[in-house]
């Protein structure tokens, strides 16, 4: 299985302490356990700021990092190793392997940092912290800043600023290294799989639920502890809801199905979105507006380069789209004034895409300065453009309504313009039709 490697975690830290201020300490805790119900918890999937700097997969731990101390400037306070509790959950760390394993220069007990970390703070001008995310660490912060101010009489010196972690970081996150683009490209190929795996399963009378399962299997199978977030199986009229969850209805023939699904490897996600008819062949209307979503998402594909601007694939798939449905008749004007007047958004809500990365809708910001930001080679995203007829739409002929497609992969921008991280799905109407034909084939 691919990993991002020890030292690009290292590589991290000493860009993120290079950013900060002389004389400052961040601090970032781990996520906390989510409870499921009553004692059962949920499985546990770590912050990303705190995997992207240590990779330490861990709850109840704190990463601090102090740029010129001379005693080492990466502090992980952690669990200690417990044979009673390692027995029922499983090994720990400790202090011995967050150093020998996770890199850390120091490491203690998470059960001494009201000991400790106060005088770590103390005589540092500047506070780095993830604030406003966490509030229950917020707090136990502050209780460390009061404990140094009781003290100022005796000399000691509280930090007078405190600056959000976030600003750094996320910048950081934004950009791919080669390691991420790596294990990146390898949740996409698993979860290709997986949408093949579905294809090739999908018939009449199953439910939902019954490609669900098989997308589980599929990314289990190659690896991935979990999906990346909740798979969307959404067949017939529910494929016109964006987020649909329920998973659960039957498999029919004549309809669509639209699954949104993706893996997760070493908390990086992979987003895919494919939409395919239940029997195998796409009726001409199905037919018609899948490729008017297939051109959109091509032509977006040509505004993704260095130097082109985030809004500029999603522009391009506007145009694309509405040109589309006044061809098809379910738009009526001229196509510079619909999208104007963004008569298209009755069929297209959302927008292109989104970062991807550790998080499915993935840190940075959209905008810089107030202007659309500029892509970098490094940088993720997904491109996902879709039509969504309503099957309540009485401004349309009855054979339209009821289609939801929508297409999505996932890119890394390059020198020369972008890679498509997803390919591995059959995407036209000719190569998912023969890839449905053969697998029916060979199950007869």
């Amino acid at each position: 299985m691919i990993h991002i490697p020890k030292s690009e975690y290292s590589r991290r830290r000493k860009a993120l302490m290079a950013q900060m201020e002389p004389n400052s300490i961040a601090i970032l805790p781990a996520a906390a356990v989510a409870i499921r119900n009553r004692d059962v918890e949920h499985v546990y999937r770590q912050d990303s700021d705190f995997q992207y700097l240590s990779g330490f997969p861990e709850p109840q731990a704190v990463l601090v990092l102090m740029p010129g101390r001379a005693h080492g400037e990466y502090i992980l306070f952690c669990r200690e190793r417990n044979a009673e509790r390692e027995l029922w959950d499983g090994l720990r760390a400790g202090q011995e392997g967050a150093i020998r394993d996770y890199g850390a220069d120091d490491a203690f007990p998470i059960t001494d940092i009201d000991d400790i970390l106060p005088g770590l703070i103390e005589g540092r001008d500047r506070v780095y912290s993830a604030m406003g995310s966490n509030p229950e660490f917020d707090r136990h912060l502050m209780e460390w800043i009061n404990v140094i101010r009781s003290k100022a009489h005796l000399g000691a010196q509280p930090p007078n600023e405190f600056v959000a972690l976030d600003h750094l970081l996320h910048d950081m996150r934004l950009y791919k290294s080669a390691a991420e683009v790596k294990v990146m490209r390898e949740a996409a190929r698993i979860s290709a799989q997986a949408h093949i795996r579905a294809m090739q399963a999908a018939r009449p009378g199953l439910h939902e639920f019954s490609l669900e399962a098989e997308l589980d299997y599929e990314f289990r199978k190659g690896g991935a502890k979990m999906p990346a977030y909740g798979s969307i199986v959404a067949a017939g009229r529910n494929s016109c809801v964006l987020h649909y969850q329920q998973n659960d209805a039957l498999l029919k023939d004549g309809d669509l199905v639209l699954i949104d699904a993706g893996c997760e490897i070493d908390c990086y996600a992979s987003d895919i979105t494919r939409t395919w008819p239940v029997s195998g062949k796409f009726s001409p209307e199905q037919k018609a507006i899948y490729e008017v979503v297939l051109a959109a998402q091509e032509a977006a594909f040509a505004q993704i380069a260095p130097d082109k601007h985030w809004n500029q694939a999603h522009e391009a798939t506007v145009r694309v789209i509405t040109e589309g449905l006044v061809r098809l008749g379910l738009l009526e004007g001229e196509v510079d004034e619909l999208i104007a007047s963004e008569a298209y958004r009755a069929f297209y809500m959302h927008r292109a895409g989104h970062w991807l990365g550790m998080d499915v809708h993935d840190v940075g910001e959209y905008r810089v300065g107030g202007e659309w930001r500029v892509l970098e080679i490094g940088m993720t995203l997904t491109v996902e453009p879709g039509i969504y007829i309503s099957p309540n739409n009485r401004s349309v002929a009855k054979k339209w309504r009821g289609i939801g497609v929508r297409i999505e992969d996932d890119v890394v921008v390059t020198k020369t313009g972008c890679e498509i991280l997803s390919r591995g799905v059959p995407k036209t109407v000719a190569d998912i039709e023969a890839l449905m034909a053969a697998a029916r084939t060979q199950a007869a």
